[in-house]
């Protein structure tokens, strides 16, 4: 069952005490902590701890002269946050086969983001640890000027009714290099 399924907004769990969580090269060892979450039908993934809590969508009041993908702002329990359609922002033409009103919004934490922004997603899938060796962050310097991309994460996972394991690639995001603008636009 997904967040979503539960109607739970889910919460940031305690950092792990005395453990470094550092990007590396393959061979490094340590884990990455992820937030999942779908865009279209491609899955992608932020840091956990750039993440506050994620609600259910709620109304957004629009903006004037600003960017496409800022969809405007939302009072979240009497603060006004900025809500980002990353799918516009990442320039994803996938359209999703749900309407808009069940997608998800993750808040990111105010001491990256130095300002009050919730990303919309189609879904938040789960929070999943991966090694580092699972992490293929070559490929993703390859792909061009976009430093938002960190890396790409092979997610093994067994077929429901055989045993056989299939690789699942998520993209693994930058979420304080891709919204670094977002302050000058609103």
């Amino acid at each position: 069952m997904t967040a979503k399924e539960s109607g739970e907004t889910m919460e940031k769990p305690a950092a792990p005490v005395g453990k470094k969580v550092v990007a590396g090269a393959g061979g490094s060892s340590g884990t990455l902590q992820v937030v999942e979450f779908l865009l279209g039908k491609e899955h992608f993934a932020i840091d956990l701890f750039d993440v506050k809590e994620v609600v259910e969508y709620t109304t957004i009041t629009k903006l004037p002269n600003t960017p496409p993908y800022v969809k405007g702002i939302i009072d979240l329990r009497g603060e006004i946050t900025t809500i980002v359609d990353l799918k516009q922002r990442l320039h994803i033409t996938d359209e999703s086969t749900q309407p808009e009103e069940n997608s998800r919004i993750i808040v990111l934490d105010e001491k990256n983001t130095k300002s009050k922004i919730g990303i919309m997603v189609d879904d938040v899938l789960s929070v999943s640890t991966f090694d580092l060796k699972d992490v293929d962050t070559k490929s993703a310097s390859e792909i061009g000027e976009d430093m938002s991309i960190l890396g790409i994460i092979k997610k093994s996972i067994k077929e429901k009714d055989t045993d056989k394991a299939i690789n699942e690639l998520i993209i693994w995001i930058d979420i304080k290099q891709l919204l670094k603008d977002i302050d000058q636009h609103i």
